[in-house]
């Protein structure tokens, strides 16, 4: 979300366009007309599998996700007990959480509930920088000096064993509640409550920590109340917020369970009661509004939460404490929560200092020590790097790379690791076969963390690579993005973009789709954003669009005015002065496959006409530059130089001197007037890319005697023959 587009063409991407089959044209057609939908809403829901009208009105209704009894949660029965009878006897509990949002939200959630129980309560998140991540025993000793009998832990725990038992010796009993991949057994817990326990019946299990943190309050006010199932929806009425956010912050996939909790919380934040909730809102739109102040509420989508909200809590347990991010959830008191909503939001920019500080430094090290053509992994260390970026910087580095990453970051002889994955490797894994190496690790498919000492890393790093060149394909190593329908420019409407929101809330297994546009024509390109970000205006067929390409400046993208595109976007709704459009939210682009043809043909053509192999035909007449032509190409190149650009593409020169006069200078033109430049000496072209140049002018008058330029004869040459239809051997007069 993110980081920006990776353009370089030696990673080009490859896109899979769903292709619909013959016989789902009824299909969509009855979709469209029964339900009311515009035709390209109805075929994404057929092309993502709801080929009935019937499914395709589930789907959008949310008809087939339902809460499922928490009773089929292993060891459910045991932990309702032991809860009840806490609260019952009065006894000190203690939630041990994660310092992550999933985290956070799950500490929230279950103190709330608990409190409104009357439990004696408290909250212990470990302190990412001093304790890292899970349980230790210098925390547990703590907890039962204050006389904590209880302790439930939340989106941790799994792998507590030596933990759990040290807890008993002192007297305290544990209850694991965990959402993690179960690799060593169970903790000897009063109850492990967990969907990926492998004795576990539970059918759904992609619950976030946050979500088995509702399932565990949804069972004891299941047992309070009799069995009344009507209590789940007061539950979801009060918590399904928090349930929400922990669970799109995890990047969880929004299916099943997931969908219906996270569709219920997002309405309940869009009008929230939550004082603190409230002002991360406020000042979080604040912030990023042009003049600082936010007049108008703003839609709540999975995209708000994942890209806005979360980064601001998340940024509290990587560089300061997670409890700041918790206290904002507890409060009641508005200027509490508008002060700790403003501290959230100045930590969250304090780490985004420090992430880019890291990112550039990592880039540094990758292209110095990382071996491509040998190493699918790429592992990097620091003694300076702070522990709580370095998993954002990981995902960035993954992103760009498409390998897997592992950033570790030293204190003493010990370091602290943070790793991502991309498809083809399971990175929990890719660690559990290097678990000789590692003083402790768990995590994800996708996202790990680890602990290591500073001696074992060089020989980590050889085997991980190892395990990786064993179980990753060659086809995991390109990247592919998976396009759900292909449209036409008509398509593109303020209709259509919010249809979209019927198929909401969107996320992992459920993704905001993507769509392709092609043969576009860009009318212009420019930056914005502190040159940080492109606009573009693309048109064809009478239908203009704007194009926005987030984390990508202009030059990056090497395209310019005139060019023919296809587009790989996200279709968005843009609000400006009380006015709906739609808008491009591009993911990826390239030149179009015809247009990219042509210019090739073009190269092709101008190089055999140089070296005289190229067959004369009747373009030929009028391929030789006028001194017009070769003065405003001089002016231009000129003028770009003044300015201080002395690199430009020759597309770009191309497309500037031909909007300035009816006929459009060619690709073949504009080759031959620089290479006549460079022989006569007027300038010095070095080519640093393809067909980008670096110039330098080496006289200022600008004068030149065309007939003394051999290439400017060989050209004027081929066009009197062309002219006459006199035609030599090679293609020109004698």
């Amino acid at each position: 979300m993110a980081a920006g587009l990776f353009f370089e063409m030696e990673n080009k991407r490859i896109w899979n366009v769903c292709r619909s089959h013959s016989e789902a044209a009824e299909a969509v057609d009855a979709i469209a007309s029964q339900l009311g939908l515009l035709k390209p809403t109805a075929a994404l829901l057929y092309n993502r599998g709801f080929h009935s009208v019937d499914e395709a009105r589930r789907m959008i209704r949310k008809e087939d996700e339902i809460f499922h009894d928490p009773f089929q949660m292993a060891g459910m029965d045991r932990a309702v007990k032991r809860i009840l009878d806490a609260v019952e006897q009065k006894q000190r509990i203690a939630i041990y959480g994660d310092y992550d949002v999933d985290g956070v939200t799950s500490v929230a959630t279950l103190y709330l509930y608990l409190k409104s129980k009357g439990a004696e309560i408290e909250y212990y998140i470990p302190n990412r920088n001093g304790e890292g991540y899970g349980v230790n025993t210098n925390a547990i000793a703590r907890l039962a000096e204050k006389g904590v009998r209880l302790i439930i832990t939340v989106d941790t725990g799994i792998t507590a064993h030596h933990e759990v038992e040290y807890a008993r010796e002192l007297g305290i009993d544990v209850l694991v509640t965990d959402h993690h991949e179960c690799h060593s057994g169970l903790p000897d817990a009063v109850a492990v409550i967990n969907c990926r326990r492998t004795d576990c019946s539970y059918p759904f299990k992609d619950l976030a920590g946050v979500g088995v943190v509702f399932k565990v309050i949804c069972a004891v006010e299941l047992t309070l109340c009799g069995g009344d199932y009507a209590c789940v929806g007061r539950l979801c009425r009060t918590y399904a917020d928090l349930v929400a956010i922990g669970t799109i912050a995890d990047v969880m996939p929004l299916v099943d369970e997931n969908r219906l909790i996270v569709a219920i919380g997002l309405k309940l934040i869009e009008n929230t009661t939550r004082p603190g909730l409230a002002a991360l809102l406020e000042l979080s739109a604040a912030n990023s509004s042009k003049n600082g102040r936010h007049s108008k509420k703003r839609r709540v989508n999975s995209s708000l939460i994942g890209y806005t909200i979360a980064p601001r809590l998340n940024a509290a347990g990587r560089i300061s404490t997670a409890s700041k991010a918790v206290d904002l959830f507890l409060t009641d008191s508005e200027a509490k929560a508008n002060a700790l909503a403003a501290e959230l939001c100045e930590i969250n920019r304090r780490r985004q200092e420090q992430e880019n500080i890291i990112v550039e430094e990592a880039y540094r090290k990758i292209e110095e020590e990382h071996d491509f053509a040998h190493d699918r992994v790429i592992v990097l260390s620091d003694d300076h790097w702070h522990h709580g970026v370095i998993g954002i910087v990981s995902s960035r580095i993954t992103e760009k790379y498409n390998l897997p990453s592992i950033l570790i970051s030293f204190e003493g002889d010990t370091g602290k690791g943070s790793g991502r994955s991309i498809k083809g490797l399971n990175l929990v894994n890719a660690l559990a076969s290097c678990s000789d190496l590692l003083l402790k690790y768990g995590g994800h498919e996708l996202a790990a963390g680890l602990s290591i000492e500073r001696s074992k890393v060089d020989i980590f790093k050889r085997r991980i690579n190892e395990y990786a060149r064993e179980h990753m394909s060659e086809e995991s190593l390109v990247q592919t993005i998976d396009i759900d329908e292909e449209l036409e420019a008509s398509d593109i409407n303020l209709g259509f973009a919010s249809e979209l929101a019927l198929l909401e809330p969107y996320g992992v297994a459920n993704q905001v789709p993507l769509f392709l546009l092609r043969d576009m024509r860009i009318h212009d390109v420019a930056s914005i954003g502190a040159n940080r970000h492109t606009k573009m205006l693309l048109s064809k067929n009478g239908v203009t669009v704007t194009a926005l390409c987030f984390g990508t400046e202009p030059d990056a993208l090497k395209l310019f005015p005139g060019d023919f595109a296809d587009v790989v976007f996200n279709l968005d709704i843009n609000e400006f002065q009380n006015e709906r459009t739609a808008q491009l939210i591009v993911r990826d682009i390239r030149l179009s496959e015809s247009y990219a043809n042509a210019v090739d043909s073009q190269k092709k053509r101008y190089l055999a006409m140089k070296e005289g192999h190229a067959p004369q035909d009747s373009s030929d007449a009028g391929i030789l530059p006028s001194r017009d032509d070769f003065t405003r190409t001089y002016l231009y190149i000129k003028s770009e130089l003044h300015r201080g650009c002395d690199v430009i593409p020759l597309r770009t020169i191309e497309r500037s001197l031909g909007r300035t006069v009816k006929n459009d200078i060619s690709y073949i033109k504009i080759h031959m007037i620089l290479d006549i430049f460079s022989e006569t000496n007027i300038l010095s072209m070095e080519e640093l890319a393809d067909d980008i140049y670096r110039f330098r002018i080496n006289r200022t008058d600008g004068k030149v005697n065309l007939e003394k330029s051999f290439l400017y004869r060989k050209l004027k040459a081929r066009a009197d023959a062309c002219l006459h239809g006199e035609n030599g051997k090679d293609g020109t007069q004698h």
